[in-house]
């Protein structure tokens, strides 16, 4: 159906498909840092419960190196901090593309509404003459 269309809806169309995987990355990417956030958070809470003079370790690669309470701390605020940033510019960039999505959509209803009857757009097979005699 798309080859009935004008180069500039499939333009269009095009575009929107792109924004729509981006819209997915980005979305992928907001629940990892949410993950990785409430993780961070949790493991600061347990810190809490924690003796200052108890032998921690922390990853770094593939060993467990040994650490102190009070670089735990710092290291676990730190990525609090970081992801909490991260998110926040995940979700500024998510609106933006949502935005983009919904005029570029509004862009392309107005450039197919010229012709389109009572169909909101691409409906499928049941296009003209579909209905009774």
């Amino acid at each position: 159906m798309q080859g009935n269309l004008p180069p500039e809806a499939q333009e269009k169309i095009e575009q929107l498909q792109d924004l729509q995987e981006t819209a997915q990355e980005v979305a992928v990417q907001k629940q990892e840092a949410e993950s990785g956030l409430t993780e961070a958070q949790n493991a600061l809470d347990e810190l809490e419960n924690i003796d200052d003079e108890t032998t921690m370790y922390r990853n770094v690669g593939e060993l467990l190196v040994e650490t102190d309470y009070a670089q735990a701390e710092e290291d676990l605020e730190e990525k609090v901090d970081t992801l909490e940033i991260r998110l926040e510019t995940l979700e500024k960039q998510e609106e933006r593309v949502q935005e983009q999505f919904e005029s570029l959509q509004s862009e392309l209803e107005e450039m197919l509404g010229g012709g389109g009857g009572m169909g909101g757009g691409p409906a499928g097979p049941g296009g003209p003459g579909a209905g009774g005699a």
